[in-house]
């Protein structure tokens, strides 16, 4: 059974219109270097929520290390029993909860039952107490404002600082801003992501973003796996069992064919937190239609390309911050970037009128250009990947240049040094060369001769030892120690100068970093669209429609998206909720008749809907299909809830399960016009025979249509008006493969039951037993020995032969 829960849902909405945030600041193929295979393992993502509730009203904030984001909500009233909270929980499953030790007893009892949670093991989150005083409004506004941020620019200066930070930040609502004081006392004690680092780094905090809890579907966690809407799958990869699962057939698994990490984790979230925006859920579906029409395809798939590049720019960012920024980081930027401005010059071209496309080509500005021509002309990826580290090309720094060039030429300068070295030398000394080694410098190396033995043996007049190393000896000479003096250290000067390079390059990436921050939230969403657009083509799904006049859903002709794919034909059928008339629908037919299918479709097509892609959900969703999800439906489900029962009563007794399916109806039923929309598949054919239900215009009944062929029992799977006639139990039994003797027997018990007479052991099989026993007993007087002195003829007669003969007679 699914219910779909009515109230007004809040969920953080994550990236999307309306949404304020603050951050770092035609191309067929993207130009640039081999783009590397691997982008470097992601630390598991950990999300710290610090949180305060006081007057009724809830102050949340809230660090996520994926993307070094601290994510807000203005304050938000709140019931006593802190469901808003609950909610929050439930869909951001924090690692740590930080709060005030000073707390009323409301939240002091909704973190002890938190804390008790056993089930949530191994994710439990961990309760912290800071002192009331680490949250004070005053010290909190001073923690905000002298923070370090790397996208506010140093020109800045504090008035202007204060400025900014208003404009995303609104410090009118003060438990908000308490909380995030809170969040950042508690980042730089436990130094989250630094924990390794010198004392004087940070913690990284990229940008600023608001969430909001508004209009969003209400979906309990057990509709998504009840009706497939995500399955997990052990990987069948022997090198994959410690990484975890694989998506398995499923609706999200369909329709996922996002070509960036951060579309698939979009579409997970749009399918998590279904909206009920229809100015959202229209500005979706225009670009679904657009890339469905046909003369548009190869832009689909130029722009599907394209989105392929754009990779995990929040983790590259955050290694800059952090100064640990690897060679491949530098290469998929560039390529990110330059992919985005691929995107930007396709989208330019494309009708404004859609919002998405104005965004991209609007928001993608010129400091993308920019970071992709710094990136480009001062990074050498050829010799950073020779190297394993950060290099410059050539004509960027004439300094560097003429280190380079020296180093280059000293094997040839080096020999020249070498050949007047021996001409000062022993003798005895064959050969010598003059070596150049990092971070020591130029030495005289020359073969050990036999003769020298002991440590002694080494010294050389005018030389100074230094060591001893694969049968060579090193010295250091006037000559050496003039080359030293006159080109120092060029390794490492070239490195340094590089690294500093590297550093102003990073600085002027991380003040253009919130752009970056914007291509990967409008390529994200133009990735999900595309993935849905390409799986609407294939699979011939259909733009919803939308009409304030419909209060309620139609659908025409639906279809089971799963099951489509597994049968080799799928009887489409229309269903429609809405209005007064025929709010509870009872659904009877035989087993195996579709009538779960039906039930799972009209959900899959609901949740289309508001995710979207085409099809249709109304506000909200449970699967119930046992008494607490029972509960949790009359509890919960409104006028504007769809709850789908399926089977349910048929796991205890017939009566009991009869009964209180009845009672559960009739409670529906009493609620008149505010009564929800309610789909019943069922078997119990006595709630209609027996008049369970009250007449009147809510109730519709509805059946599997079928025929019946002479003793077969066809099945059109289509719906129709009226009830089924008979279950047809002994017709499904015969198709499940059970013996003809014991379909005839249920039907035999059957009869008697329904015309109330008592039912009788088979007298058949009552005569086959007794020639079993009969046969048993002689067996035994056959194996009596008579001449066996130990034999008792009383005790055999008494307990062998008694206790056989009662069940013969």
């Amino acid at each position: 059974m699914a219910s779909v829960a009515a109230t007004p849902a809040r969920t953080p909405n994550g990236p999307g219109p309306g949404e304020a945030s603050a951050s770092f600041p035609t191309v067929a193929s993207v130009p640039g270097p081999q783009e590397p295979e691997e982008e470097g393992e992601e630390e598991p993502a950990e999300i710290h929520l610090c949180v305060l509730w006081n007057s009724g009203y809830l102050g949340i904030a809230y660090y996520d290390t994926s993307d070094s984001t601290i994510h807000f909500m203005p304050d938000a009233p709140d019931h006593e029993s802190l469901k808003l909270l609950q909610r929050v929980l439930d869909e951001i499953d924090p690692r740590s909860v930080v709060t005030s030790a000073k707390q009323d007893e409301n939240m002091t009892r909704f973190l002890g039952k938190l804390a008790s949670q056993e089930h949530r093991e191994p994710k439990r989150p961990e309760i912290i107490f800071l002192p009331s005083v680490d949250f004070g409004l005053e010290i909190s506004k001073q923690r905000l404002l002298s923070g370090n941020y790397s996208f506010i620019p140093d020109s800045m200066t504090t008035t202007e600082k204060i400025l900014f930070l208003s404009s995303i930040i609104p410090f009118d609502c003060l438990l908000m801003v308490r909380a995030l004081g809170g969040l950042l006392k508690f980042l730089g004690r436990r130094r989250i992501g630094v924990e390794l680092e010198e004392y004087n780094v940070s913690v990284p905090i990229l940008g600023f973003k608001k969430f909001v809890l508004t209009n969003l579907v209400s979906i309990d966690q057990d509709t998504y796996s009840v009706l497939q809407i995500f399955k997990s799958e052990s990987h069948p990869s022997v090198y994959k069992v410690a990484s975890g699962l694989k998506e398995g057939l499923s609706l999200f698994g369909i329709l996922n064919r996002c070509r960036c990490k951060w579309g698939e984790k979009l579409l997970r979230l749009w399918f998590t937190r279904p909206t009920q925006d229809l100015g959202e859920l229209n500005s979706r579906l225009d670009v679904i239609q657009f890339f469905l029409l046909p003369q548009n395809l190869d832009m689909a798939q130029m722009l599907h390309r394209l989105l392929g590049h754009i990779k995990n720019v929040p983790l590259i960012l955050k290694r800059m911050k952090l100064s640990h920024t690897k060679v491949s980081d530098w290469q998929v930027l560039y390529k990110t970037v330059y992919s985005a401005l691929g995107l930007r010059d396709a989208c330019r071209s494309l009708p404004q009128s859609i919002q998405l496309f104005q965004d991209i080509a609007q928001e993608f500005s010129d400091d993308l250009h920019h970071i992709a021509s710094l990136i480009g002309k001062v990074v050498d990826f050829e010799g950073s990947l020779a190297e394993n580290r950060f290099t410059v090309l050539p004509n960027i720094d004439p300094e560097i240049d003429e280190k380079k060039r020296r180093l280059m030429g000293l094997p040839s300068f080096l020999t020249e040094v070498a050949r007047k070295e021996l001409e000062n030398l022993d003798s005895r000394i064959p050969s010598c060369s003059v070596i150049y080694i990092p971070l020591i410098g130029f030495l005289l190396s020359i073969p050990r001769l036999p003769s020298m033995v002991e440590t002694s043996d080494f010294e050389i007049e005018g030389l100074d030892f230094m060591f001893l190393s694969e049968e060579k000896l090193h010295y250091r000479s006037a000559r050496t120690k003039e080359l030293d003096a006159l080109l120092g250290d060029l390794h490492c000067d070239i490195r340094d100068q590089e690294t500093l390079l590297m550093h102003q390059l990073q600085c002027q990436v991380l003040a253009r970093a919130a752009v970056l921050t914007r291509v990967l939230d409008l390529a994200s969403r133009l990735d999900v669209l595309l993935a849905l657009a390409s799986a609407a083509r294939d699979y011939g799904y259909s733009r919803p429609r939308y009409s304030p006049q419909l209060l309620g859903v139609r659908i025409q002709n639906g279809r089971h998206p799963l099951m489509e794919l597994c049968a080799r034909t799928f009887v489409p059928n229309s269903a429609e909720c809405g209005r007064d008339i025929g709010r509870v629908k009872v659904i009877t037919g035989p087993n195996s008749s579709g009538k779960s299918i039906y039930l799972k479709q009209i959900y899959r097509s609901l949740l289309r809907l508001a995710s979207p892609s085409p099809q249709p959900t109304p506000p909200g969703a449970v699967p119930v299909s046992s008494l607490i999800q029972v509960a949790k439906a009359v509890n919960n489900a409104t006028e504007r809830s769809l709850v789908l029962v399926d089977e349910f009563g048929k796991g205890t007794n017939t009566v009991d399960g009869l009964a209180l399916l009845a009672a559960v109806i009739r409670h529906w039923l009493a609620l008149g016009p505010t009564c929800p929309h309610v789909f019943v598949a069922t078997n119990f054919l006595s709630l209609v025979h027996l008049q369970l239900l009250p007449q009147g215009p809510l109730v519709q009944y509805l059946t599997m249509e079928t025929c019946e062929d002479g003793d077969d029992l066809v099945f059109f799977y289509q719906v129709c008006e009226g009830v089924a006639r008979a279950s047809h139990a002994s017709h499904t039994a015969t198709q499940a493969g059970l013996p003809e003797k014991l379909i005839a027997r249920g039907k035999q018990v059957s009869d008697l039951i329904r015309s109330g007479k008592p039912i009788k052991p088979v007298q058949e099989l009552l005569k086959e037993k007794q020639m079993e026993n009969c046969q048993t007993l002689v067996d035994k007087f056959l194996k009596l020995d008579l001449e066996d002195p130990s034999l008792d003829l009383d005790i055999f007669m008494s307990q062998e032969v008694l206790p056989a003969a009662t069940t013969i007679l």
